[in-house]
């Protein structure tokens, strides 16, 4: 079965240690990742930022005043997904380090979690909707040879 086609802006904005996080995001494996959790074609932005316009974003846009691992913008879902996910490199740095995972392992993770909530999909809206976005994100991180992130 093919995947998806995919439109991919990769964008890092002005970050004080860049290099890790560019090099746990190569292109063509944040594509890979999108493309495994597409169910339709789609137009997407990912945009790396530092953890203040990260906190600004998600105070203007979802009135929470902290920088957050993860803001999906969702615009369309048909004819093609069309979203911006903006990730906060920080954020994302210090939760793999928690974790004790490596920088692009919990990337993969974000990328799937996010394009899923592109296309509509919910944690938040009740504990099957959650346990059902968590098996989701499982079964694609496995098949991009990704162990399971709530493991």
């Amino acid at each position: 079965m093919a995947l998806p086609s995919l439109s991919l802006s990769l964008q890092f904005g002005e970050l004080a240690d860049a290099a890790p996080h560019r090099a746990a995001l190569p292109r063509h494996w944040v594509a890979r990742c999108i493309r495994h959790a597409l169910a339709a074609d789609a137009e997407i932005t990912v945009r790396i930022v530092d953890a203040e316009e990260g906190q600004a974003l998600n105070r203007d846009y979802r009135g929470r005043d902290y920088a957050t691992n993860v803001l999906t913008f969702d615009y369309t879902t048909e004819p093609i997904v069309t979203a911006d996910l903006v990730l906060c490199a920080p954020v994302v740095a210090r939760e793999a380090a928690e974790l004790k995972k490596p920088l692009a392992q919990h990337y993969a993770h974000l990328l799937v979690h996010g394009t899923l909530h592109a296309q509509g999909w919910d944690h938040e809206t009740g504990e099957e909707d959650a346990e059902a976005m968590e098996a989701r994100e499982t079964d694609i991180l496995a098949g991009l040879g990704q162990p399971n992130p709530y493991a």
